[in-house]
């Protein structure tokens, strides 16, 4: 039975401030590389199989100490991306706050559009195919996968059958872990924005 842990990359210049989106050239900022050493200190105390990475700058960058420390290959993979958010990729909070699509985005993104970008169920959807084919290759072990919030809470949200327009309801905080292990009888979400620490099961798996 696999374990997938789901890690989101560590802080950069944008956050809070504008929608990065999958704009080229985002890199980590000093907290963000002080965030990916303490997620490699951590981490690197287990025995992991592989590590997935979303090919952002920031998601490779937060993957490169923990696989520096175990000797692992960084495998990126698209599927794994930040979601597309087409035209509204750099803009500011300020420039969106009055975009009446913008507002029904965040009312309801199962539903919603970003201009020229993909639906949240588009997003679940390559993520969970990602991951069920990560899970063919390593039926068992753990597996980490770097990324982005909102696809986190994609993957957490299909395994737990929580209704897309409810992602909100889900905090994936900078450099989190969230764990979720797959079995043929079904998944269990065995944490949800870990910091600070590695929970004990892990260090026992």
């Amino acid at each position: 039975m696999p374990i997938f842990l789901l890690i989101r990359h560590g802080s950069t210049p944008y956050v809070g401030k504008r929608l990065p989106g999958r704009m080229p050239g985002i890199h980590l900022n000093e907290e963000g590389k002080a965030q990916a050493e303490m997620l490699a200190e951590q981490l690197g105390r287990l025995t992991l199989n592989a590590i997935y990475c979303s090919p952002m700058e920031r998601t490779v960058q937060t993957a490169l100490p923990l696989a520096g420390r175990l000797g692992l290959e960084i495998r990126t993979s698209e599927e794994l991306s930040e979601i597309e958010i087409g035209d509204w990729t750099g803009l500011d909070y300020d420039q969106l706050a009055n975009d009446p699509l913008w507002q029904r985005y965040k009312a309801s993104p199962s539903g919603t559009r970003p201009p020229k970008g993909e639906l949240i169920i588009e997003v679940q959807r390559r993520m969970v195919s990602e991951i069920e084919k990560i899970r063919q290759e390593y039926p068992n072990g753990i597996l980490a996968i770097i990324s982005h919030a909102d696809p986190i809470k994609t993957v957490l949200a299909h395994y737990a059958c929580i209704p897309l327009d409810f992602l909100s309801r889900l905090e994936i905080s900078l450099a989190s872990v969230s764990a979720v292990s797959i079995s043929d009888h079904g998944p269990k979400i065995l944490c949800i924005n870990s910091l600070g620490g590695i929970p004990d099961f892990l260090l026992h798996a």
